[in-house]
């Protein structure tokens, strides 16, 4: 994209180097339109990347509860086992 932009303003500046002042305004134009093109394009590129981001720490958020939550019931069912009880009854302790 870069390149593209560069492209873009090394050609506005050989068309400004003997143009009339409607070319001028022209070339001026296209090189706006191909700047707000890029920053939508960044804008795009940076919600893209925070919703990926999003999605991950949900999915470890979930994961971290999922390993809390079996980590509980196997400390219940050591406890139940090692006092002669349910791990409901463990859990109540």
């Amino acid at each position: 994209m870069r390149k593209l932009i560069l492209a873009a303003v090394a050609g506005t500046a050989f068309a400004l180097a003997g143009c009339s002042e409607k070319t001028e305004d022209a070339a001026a134009t296209a090189a706006d339109a191909a700047a707000s093109d890029a920053a939508a394009n960044a804008d795009a590129m940076a919600t893209g990347a925070a919703d990926a981001a999003g999605d991950v720490a949900g999915a470890a958020s979930e994961a971290a509860n999922d390993t809390a939550d079996t980590t509980a019931d196997a400390a219940a069912t050591a406890e139940a086992n090692a006092q002669g009880e349910t791990p409901a009854e463990a859990k109540k302790d």
